[in-house]
């Protein structure tokens, strides 16, 4: 095996050159300089693993193979290399290890040069950037590679993956948004008693989803144990962030699974739903009879106002709304005893969020009553209890019983932030707001009219 490689790499060095060569024009029916590049490459590589002693690896055996293939294709005039290039890339990535990983990628940038519209060369750019941990760059490699994908099926895996690498870098985010809520109501208790910085430790530890999947690992193990043993493992700030450490570690290790019992839909947490909200105009329609009345009349103004805005926001069980009423919204808030049984949600709606506690029976009504296909995506256990979750509004139960579903849902888009306005729409008379819940409104009311209430977020 020796002096096969030691002559493959003298044949690289011939096509291509030695590191540091100039890439030369094309001449005539010669390579491609994109191709000298990536052969210059794997002589980079060839000439690493001669260094390295005597082969025994099957997977470096393949590679090295594949890289006599791809050397054979660019010297043979009029043949098409590219395949090989290819081939050798995958080649390079089952190889294992950060060598391999690094010229699967400098392969895959040669490949995306050469062809941009290559699905092949934009998977194996997400592949291997995903090998070296780079998980933001991966899903934009792997959007790429759906883009110019056909075949759906196809792509299932690569969808899953993506889905993987935005959860763990939510949990991140999430993360992050805690420490620093804590950070800012900890230092304000500090400063008004003149003490000095104990929350400066978890606050100076360098977390960011941006970082190699390893230095982010090293970074929230260190942020989980300086918090807690700043404020102790009781802490509720501290349980949740374990949580979301535990499940970022799981993610980390395999993809995230479809739960076949959530009927297909995609879970979202707090920085999916940011997302799905950002920059959009929303209306909360009131489920009453005039509504519902003046929403199906023809050439109504009611109906052309609420088809105006970019989503539609409705709640719990929907009486008087017409069944193919626009829904891009719908939450529904689980009331009574526990284990909660109904109606199954069968109203199509682009997001669902299920308000509920406690958790197990959440999650048992979540699995019972959600209908396959009636929602393209559903509020994670993140998403359950935002008014009195530490994590986000953090506020006490109020002893006047608990919130509407319309008031959960407008102070949860209230602390999210990222709409561009939020009205509600149809929400007098019998619709109208316990009275807590009418003053907290009227705080935050820009402008009435006859029809609607427009809320100003800030």
């Amino acid at each position: 095996m020796g002096q096969t490689l030691t002559g493959l790499l003298t044949s690289v060095r011939a096509i291509a050159g030695r590191p540091g060569t100039q890439t030369r024009a094309r001449p005539g029916d010669g390579p491609d300089p994109g191709l000298l590049a990536a052969l210059r490459h794997c002589g980079d590589h060839l000439a690493a693993l001669a260094a390295s002693g005597p082969l025994t690896d099957a997977r470096r055996t393949r590679l090295i193979a594949s890289i006599g293939a791809l050397t054979t294709a660019c010297s043979t005039p009029g043949a098409d290399a590219f395949d090989a290039l290819l081939r050798t890339g995958q080649q390079a990535l089952d190889s294992g290890g950060d060598a391999g990983a690094r010229l699967a990628l400098a392969l895959a940038d040669e490949a995306t040069a050469l062809r941009a519209r290559s699905k092949g060369a934009w998977r194996l750019r997400g592949n291997a950037l995903d090998a070296l941990g780079r998980s933001e760059e991966a899903i934009t490699a792997y959007e790429r590679h759906l883009a110019l994908q056909q075949n759906t099926a196809a792509s299932r895996d690569v969808e899953r993956r993506i889905a993987t690498l935005r959860a763990a870098g939510d949990r991140i985010d999430e993360a992050l948004a805690l420490v620093g809520n804590g950070e800012e109501a900890r230092d304000g208790k500090e400063d008004r008693g003149g003490g000095g910085g104990g929350a400066a430790g978890a606050g100076a530890v360098r977390l960011s989803r941006r970082l190699p999947a390893a230095e982010a690992r090293a970074a929230f193990t260190e942020l989980v144990r300086l918090r807690t043993t700043e404020r102790g493992a009781a802490d509720p700030a501290v349980r949740r962030l374990a949580a979301l450490y535990a499940e970022h570690r799981r993610l980390s290790d395999r993809d995230l699974m479809a739960d076949p019992l959530l009927g297909g839909a995609e879970p979202i947490g707090v920085p999916g739903l940011r997302r799905f909200l950002a920059g959009r105009t929303v209306c909360l329609v009131a489920d009453t009879p005039h509504t519902a009345e003046q929403e199906q009349r023809p050439g109504s103004s009611l109906a052309a106002l609420i088809e105006g805005y970019d989503l539609v926001v409705r709640c719990d069980a929907v009486r008087h709304a017409a069944p193919t009423a626009r829904t891009d919204l719908h939450a529904v808030t689980l009331r009574g005893d526990s284990p909660w049984k109904g109606p199954r949600w069968d109203r199509r709606a682009t997001a669902r969020l299920v308000f509920g506690d406690p958790l197990p029976h959440w999650r048992l009504a979540l699995r019972s009553r959600l209908v396959p296909g009636a929602q393209d995506r559903i509020g994670d256990a993140t998403l359950r209890r935002p008014l009195h979750d530490p994590a986000l509004l953090a506020e006490a139960t109020p002893a006047d019983g608990p919130a509407s579903t319309a008031y959960t849902v407008l102070r949860l888009l209230d602390f999210l932030g990222t709409p561009a306005r939020v009205d509600l729409i149809g929400f007098e008379g019998p619709a109208s707001l316990p009275p807590r819940e009418r003053e907290w409104i009227g705080a935050r009311t820009g402008t009435t009219d006859d029809t609607a209430v427009r809320i100003t977020l800030r």
